[in-house]
């Protein structure tokens, strides 16, 4: 997990609901108190419902009501029929994050609070994610624009309740809006929002929720540690591919096992998603039987033994280069094999 040391300036971003406006507010106090630049506040206006422009303008007056500079930042072009939640995500923070590019600015603060992270939880869970995706949200993670990685995301309110939130607002007299797709029943998390009274009913407190999320990412972290380390010493990188050492591969626990061939599979073919995860364990049970014979294809890599010159790891070396034309076919899974 990245050390918590967010980067500054920052923009943080304001919807006009309770919790942007809080984080705001929070951000423009500390940034006085420390005598640094204080951050700027970018509102994005999604264009899906009328009078959506008169939310930025509001956005715009709180913000110079602090002493803050405001841009609000239009989605403009056609609107999606349908994940409209998940794409409106995408597009607000692709317009922050180019405009945090262009001016510099390395970390786009955003207002996710405890009940955000259950929620992210208890979604992800219902959709079947793994390890990774229960860990939940991080306090620092980079912006999930590919282009605009460099960008860090920081979410500074992760262990903070949405009431605590509004008891401060209240204390600084500002008022705030609710979004309205937070209570339309076709988003997925509206939903889960009006469902939190019977879920906490049986137990499922959103602190304990969040909290197991916590606990996650804190096994993520120690799996993350242990395929970097594996790295380090097992694989070797240039401008070829990899080369690879199945021997030490082997002696690995199968969930690091499994990261570290991902890792290199993915660092070797430039692709920002990992391999889809039951042809992975086919290529990665194929290495560890000894049955991969001249080699096979996944995620746009060759995985084949290396030649004598490149066997820096012994005769069992792997060589990782990415696929062009001739391609190795995928190994077929164990009860499909020839015995």
């Amino acid at each position: 997990m990245e050390a918590l040391s967010p980067p500054w300036p920052g923009a943080v971003g304001v919807s006009g609901g309770g919790d942007s406006l809080a984080l705001m507010l929070l951000l423009g106090h500390w940034a006085k108190a420390k005598g640094l630049p204080l951050p700027a506040v970018l509102s994005v206006d999604h264009g899906l419902r009328p009078g959506s422009h008169k939310e930025g303008e509001r956005v715009r007056k709180l913000a110079a009501a602090a002493g803050l500079a405001a841009h609000v930042l239009a989605w403009k072009g056609a609107k999606p029929d349908s994940d409209i939640e998940a794409e409106a995500r995408a597009a607000r923070y692709a317009l922050m994050g180019r405009w945090c590019a262009d001016h510099r600015c390395p970390a786009l603060y955003v207002a996710h609070t405890l009940e955000d992270q259950a929620e992210t939880f208890l979604l992800r869970l219902g959709r079947g994610s793994g390890l990774d995706g229960l860990a939940g949200m991080q306090p620092i993670s980079p912006l999930p624009i590919p282009e605009l990685g460099q960008i860090r995301l920081v979410r500074p309110l992760l262990e903070f309740r949405r009431d605590e939130l509004r008891e401060f607002l209240k204390a600084q007299r500002m008022e705030w809006l609710d979004d309205p797709m937070n209570a339309d029943p076709r988003f997925g998390r509206a939903r889960l929002r009006t469902a939190w009274p019977a879920l906490q009913e049986l137990g499922l407190l959103p602190e304990r929720v969040a909290g197991a999320a916590t606990h996650l990412a804190r096994a993520r972290a120690a799996l993350e540690a242990m395929t970097e380390d594996f790295l380090r010493r097992g694989a070797r990188f240039d401008d070829n591919g990899a080369t690879l050492d199945p021997l030490r591969l082997k002696m690995l626990p199968r969930e690091v096992g499994l990261r570290a061939l991902a890792a290199v599979l993915s660092r070797v073919s430039g692709e920002e998603y990992r391999p889809r995860f039951d042809s992975l364990e086919r290529l990665f049970d194929a290495i560890l039987s000894g049955s991969l014979a001249g080699g096979g294809t996944l995620h746009g890599c060759i995985v084949a033994p290396a030649p004598q010159r490149e066997q820096m790891f012994g005769s069992a070396t792997l060589a990782i280069s990415r696929e062009t034309r001739g391609k190795i076919k995928e190994p077929a899974a164990p009860s499909q094999r020839r015995t």
